[in-house]
């Protein structure tokens, strides 16, 4: 017994001398640099490594082959829930954002209208990193304050009638967002030392005529404010990714973060250039996504042109990296902020687009990169949006105390772990766009639905069902109560609220 005693202190002894020296050890790592590449409304088969054969991602796809890709990445159906859970790390309900405002559908029973500005009682990520010494710079679109965030702060909540904005060509509202204010809203007020053309604005087309103008913004001069023009401007992508690479190459000796959120490839669709429209009019399109073919042909042709431009000058980026030295000592993070928009792509391997809660709606691109740190491979476990905050601070070695509802990511860098292939995922979508308010468990292979107004049930076996065509809610009566079990006890521990209308509130 007293052998025992001793062999269970030596070994106690050993395991705390190895994981202070690892601990040592992580905490002696240089911080790495962060590349977080956010594209608007990029669907999951829009690039080649998902499979698309139309739409042209060659630098992605390379850079897929060295990276750990996500088969089940999720966001939120649209931008605005997607973006305020991506900067704070929080189920958007508790920032109150279920859908962007200006979407909403329906009379204030039927909805909790969308707040638009994220409170900086809401911390976000790059506050967090500089204070942990990031240089970081923002570029493209914010989307997480609204045009008249001091009105709306001020308003006593729920409202009765949802948010409205500024017309295109309506530039009233500049002088107010350039006040210190509302600049504490913007970039500059929340961890960046710099923003190169965020606005509140969920597209780039500000100028007169918005979506049906010649630029859309995406041509130069572009109408936005918070982009000082360059005599060589000519397309926003190019423009944002160039002052990505000035930034990274003026802060090489300091970790930085470089959130490169662009605008494209979101509406207005504006093709790159003729040569490029002219290439994709002639390219066959792909029956089985159903993208280059069919009625909406020249659109897609130049949502293509879109793509394809994304893909260079994430490229270049790479290339820069490589030629500096810097690829080794810097995470790179590419994703989408919601699934494809119907009208200018297409998946029919999927179930719904932009703004409905099926698979193409909230299913997304991902992938993390990290030389040595990060095994190559494709996996099959469920991520959200949420994880991507504390992996953050995992890896800038930041101890956040703050509320995050996810899980970093760090333990699935090297290889697959059981506890996330078990563990749930949630959404809930107080306010209508596309369908009706619900919310949603992911677990498993099962996806369960409850939509709020009638408690409605839908119950789908993603791994048969990919495209989510046969409710099972009736044909698995346990399966649907387990998970609705579930469900409704997370809604109640953290006290999600329901609209008015909801039979579950009563």
């Amino acid at each position: 017994m007293f052998g025992t005693m001793l062999l269970k202190k030596g070994s106690f002894f050993l395991s705390l001398l190895f994981l202070m020296s690892f601990g040592f050890s992580w905490a002696q790592e240089k911080q790495p640099n962060i590349i977080f590449v956010l594209v608007d409304d990029l669907g999951y088969a829009d690039v080649g490594f998902n499979g698309s054969t139309y739409f042209e991602t060659p630098a992605l796809d390379a850079l897929a082959k060295e990276s750990l890709v996500f088969d089940n990445a999720y966001m939120y159906p649209t931008c605005s829930p997607s973006r305020a859970a991506l900067f704070t790390g929080k189920q958007s309900f508790r920032t109150g954002v279920y859908t962007v405002p200006v979407l909403e559908k329906g009379d204030a029973q039927e909805n909790i209208f969308s707040r638009w500005t994220v409170g900086k009682e809401h911390p976000i990520y790059a506050e967090a990193l500089a204070a942990a010494g990031y240089q970081s710079i923002h570029l493209g679109k914010w989307h997480i304050v609204g045009p008249y965030p001091e009105k709306e702060l001020a308003m006593n909540w729920p409202i009765q009638q949802k948010l409205d904005q500024p017309r295109p060509g309506d530039f009233t509202w500049v002088e107010n967002h350039k006040t210190p204010a509302v600049k504490q809203y913007y970039p500059e007020g929340r961890g960046f030392i710099k923003n190169v053309g965020g606005t509140f604005r969920g597209d780039p087309a500000l100028e007169e005529g918005g979506y049906k103008s010649e630029r859309g913004g995406y041509r130069a001069p572009f109408s936005n404010p918070f982009i000082s023009p360059k005599p060589d401007d000519e397309w926003l992508t190019d423009r944002l990714s160039s002052d990505a690479i000035e930034f990274m190459d003026n802060h090489k000796n300091a970790p930085f973060l470089i959130n490169l959120h662009f605008y494209a490839v979101h509406r207005p669709i504006k093709n790159r250039n003729d040569e490029l429209f002219d290439k994709y009019m002639n390219k066959p399109g792909d029956p089985i996504t159903g993208q280059g073919i069919g009625k909406n042909k020249e659109r897609m042709a130049s949502y293509a042109t879109m793509v394809q431009s994304m893909d260079e000058n994430i490229g270049r980026i790479i290339t820069y990296l490589k030629k500096n030295n810097l690829e080794e000592n810097t995470l790179i993070i590419i994703t989408s902020d919601n699934g494809y928009h119907g009208i200018a792509s297409e998946n029919l391997k999927l179930r719904g687009s932009k703004g409905e809660i099926y698979e193409g709606g909230i299913k997304v691109p991902a992938l993390i990169h990290w030389p040595g740190k990060v095994k190559a491979r494709r996996t099959e476990i469920p991520i959200s949006v949420t994880d991507y905050f504390p992996t953050l601070m995992d890896v800038a070695h930041v101890d956040y105390t703050g509320q995050l509802d996810g899980n970093s990511l760090t333990p699935l860098f090297q290889k697959d772990k059981n506890s996330f292939k078990k563990r749930p995922l949630f959404w809930h979508l107080a306010s209508q766009y596309k369908h009706g308010t619900c919310s949603v468990i992911r677990k498993g292979k099962y996806k369960l639905i409850q939509f709020l107004a009638d408690g409605r049930l839908e119950l789908y076996d993603l791994q048969n069902d990919p495209r989510e065509a046969s409710n099972l809610a009736k044909e698995q009566p346990k399966t649907a109560k387990a998970l609705l079990d579930e469900l409704v006890a997370w809604r109640k521990m953290n006290r999600v609220p329901l609209p008015p209308n909801s039979i579950l509130s009563k």
